[in-house]
């Protein structure tokens, strides 16, 4: 578009609106500054225990810290984090929460203490036009987020801030909200979305815990139809997941674990390349498959 229709469809727009939204893009490109596109990452989290354990799936995540370029600051969409409305943390030092039970001592005492970023999350605030976006001073980082991030960058010195999911929203409103967070990419920032896309722990078998890639038909089927979705770039399916039949309505008996996917998806650009690890069941109703984008 050139400068003339560029300044005539503006016209059209309420003058104030339009210009407070330029004072915010010119304010996110001065404070974080231009680098090559980051990646964008779904990360099949599993258990609170894959923070200590040493297995494939933490092998995964490393490899993925090793082979991505490090990041200015990281947005965790967290399934652990819902709300009544959208917030991004905004605390300078933001503290480790422990959301489970059950689990041995040792994972109670693990402490995650990257920095938060105050500064992206104003970004982010500046940049979303969907809803308004809170600022948050009182949550932290939840499992869905350290216990994955600490293996990409054990040292926790990348500052890492969470994005909420509002709960009372429709899973395309979700991906239309992600796509919003398409410049952050170019400003050194990695979102991340961590949950999982088959999630049904009322029909774990707990027995087969230690059996590998163990997934009931239905949990197999959900995984093979997600992924040829995630790999083909044919996202509306899997933004409608909820009329795609029986495995799907059992692999995703709630959305939480679900939505981070779909954070993830919908910041992919086209003919970017997309890559699955860590792509197996676990216990019969779970599946930790990760998505890797650009």
């Amino acid at each position: 578009m050139n400068r003339k229709k560029f300044l005539q469809s503006l016209a059209v727009l309420p003058l104030a609106g339009v210009a407070m939204k330029l004072r915010d893009l010119s304010k996110v490109t001065d404070t974080l500054g231009s680098t090559e596109q980051m990646p964008v990452l779904f990360l099949g989290h599993g258990s609170p225990m894959n923070a200590i354990e040493e297995n494939e799936f933490v092998e995964g995540f490393r490899k993925i810290g090793q082979e991505i370029p490090r990041p200015n600051a990281i947005i965790c969409v967290s399934a652990h984090w819902e709300t009544k409305g959208t917030f991004v943390t905004a605390m300078e030092k933001p503290r480790t929460i422990h959301d489970f039970g059950g689990f041995p001592k040792a994972l109670f005492d693990v402490q995650y203490p990257a920095p938060g970023s105050p500064q992206t999350a104003l970004d982010t605030q500046s940049l979303v036009t969907k809803t308004n976006v809170g600022l948050d001073e009182k949550w932290g980082l939840d499992h869905g987020a350290w216990s994955v991030i600490k293996h990409l960058y054990p040292d926790a010195d990348v500052p890492v801030i969470q994005m909420s999911l509002d709960y009372t929203q429709s899973p395309q409103w979700h991906y239309e909200l992600a796509q919003e967070l398409a410049a952050l990419r170019k400003k050194g920032v990695l979102i991340v979305g961590s949950g999982n896309m088959v999630h049904n722990l009322r029909m774990v078998a707990w027995d087969k815990l230690n059996v590998s890639d163990y997934g009931y038909d239905w949990a197999l089927e959900a995984r093979e139809k997600m992924n040829a979705f995630i790999l083909s770039g044919d996202h509306q399916p899997l933004v409608n997941f909820q009329s795609q039949g029986r495995a799907f309505n059992l692999a995703i008996p709630t959305p939480e674990h679900y939505l981070p996917l779909l954070y993830a998806l919908a910041l992919r650009e086209k003919d970017e390349n997309v890559a699955l690890f860590n792509d197996k069941a676990v216990a019969g109703a779970l599946t930790m498959t990760s998505v890797k984008i650009g």
